[in-house]
């Protein structure tokens, strides 16, 4: 698969979702409940960030759960795009790219989101077949006006941003185009996934359906 390909794949399995839960596991034991409630609940595509000791091991847990599609988020080295894909990650994100990571990215099995500050980036990675990016930290960029300026002269490629992204600036990403769908961990912060409060990450969930909902009724 190449490049190009990869993005199409990645874009089929993202772009419909909208909101994409970012979870950042500390304990795999969490992660066959967590798993399934969020299938439950319609949301079948997830990032793991590896930002803890138990990532890998609660990623190869969901992606065993029916209806899961399960992603490595905070890809950073070649050598953790290899853990990733032995979990059996369905897709990688990475928050940029650096040579390593493309090479990995460019014979990988599996698709990958890599990152794009910069104009320049987004040129190198589009050159290299990419035209779907992650943009982070997506706040402090300038958020949906940033994506409009960087897309006004490459409006040809789109973006995942993730950063700063939350439930009350949520319909002014969704307004903007270029944007296909979004990253957060609004939903599932880490603090109720440590408590396994399941009822409170149900309600989070369906709170951010009901905007998405509300949003896609005021555009038609």
């Amino acid at each position: 698969m190449d490049a190009a390909e990869q993005s199409s794949a990645l874009i089929a399995r993202l772009g419909s979702q909208k909101v994409i839960p970012i979870l950042e596991i500390e304990n795999r034991q969490s992660a066959t409940d967590l798993a399934k409630l969020l299938v439950d609940e319609d949301i079948s595509v997830i990032e793991v960030v590896l930002r803890t000791g138990d990532a890998v091991a609660a990623i190869e847990i969901m992606a065993a759960v029916e209806g899961c599609c399960a992603g490595a988020g905070s890809v950073t080295t070649g050598v953790q795009f290899a853990q990733i894909v032995d979990a059996g990650a369905a897709f990688a994100v990475s928050p940029g790219v650096s040579p390593a990571i493309l090479e990995f990215a460019l014979n990988s099995p599996i698709p990958i989101l890599p990152g794009a500050m910069t104009p320049s980036e987004a040129l190198h990675l589009q050159h290299h077949g990419y035209h779907f990016m992650k943009l982070f930290p997506a706040g402090s960029a300038g958020g949906p006006d940033y994506i409009r300026s960087i897309t006004g002269p490459i409006p040809d490629i789109a973006f995942c941003p993730t950063g700063g992204v939350n439930e009350h600036n949520l319909p002014s990403y969704l307004d903007c185009k270029p944007v296909l769908c979004v990253g957060g961990s609004w939903i599932t912060p880490r603090h109720a996934i440590t408590a396994c409060d399941w009822s409170g990450i149900r309600n989070r969930i369906r709170a951010t359906r009901s905007i998405i909902d509300q949003h896609a009724r005021s555009r038609s």
